[in-house]
């Protein structure tokens, strides 16, 4: 008995340590790629995930039909116990949409899945992003007046 108990002690310790890890954004590497996938009519979305790096990872997006309606770039980081995740886009002319970038805080992590909640005001409420398979990529948005919109992507070769 004295044996089973050891054991049950060394998995709680195990569990415990586990759940009180901070997240990396090393744990984040199964978004690295190119993906792309239609935002409306005659409009593709295209991002492009850097591996993680030094605690950090970033994205390129752009809006693409005849011409490109909007560039982005998304970037996360480790800080205070967390991930903290930047996003700010720009129109034609590198015109920023907004004075200041949009700051999100991490709500929660699954198995190739994360979503981000907003920190004070924005577009957005909530931002998430998740890869059921190989070769998709989803991005769930809520918009700051609670519509929800989802836009599933393709991994480009």
């Amino acid at each position: 008995m004295p044996a089973l108990l050891r054991f049950i002690a060394a998995a709680l310790l195990i569990a415990a340590a586990n759940a009180s890890a901070e997240p990396r954004v090393a744990d984040l590497s199964w978004m690295t790629g190119s993906w792309s996938g239609p935002a409306g009519p005659g409009v593709e979305l295209e991002e492009n995930w850097s591996a993680p790096r030094s605690g950090t990872m970033a994205s390129i997006v752009r809006m693409v039909g005849e011409t490109t309606s909007m560039i982005e770039i998304v970037y996360i980081e480790e800080r205070e116990n967390t991930l903290m995740l930047y996003l700010q886009q720009w129109d034609p002319g590198f015109a920023p949409r907004t004075a200041e970038p949009q700051v999100m805080r991490l709500k929660s992590t699954g198995d190739r899945s994360v979503k981000f909640e907003a920190v004070g005001g924005g577009g957005m409420k909530a931002l998430g992003y998740s890869r059921p398979t190989d070769d998709s990529f989803v991005i769930d948005v809520t918009l700051a007046n609670g519509n929800a919109v989802q836009i599933p992507l393709k991994r480009l070769p």
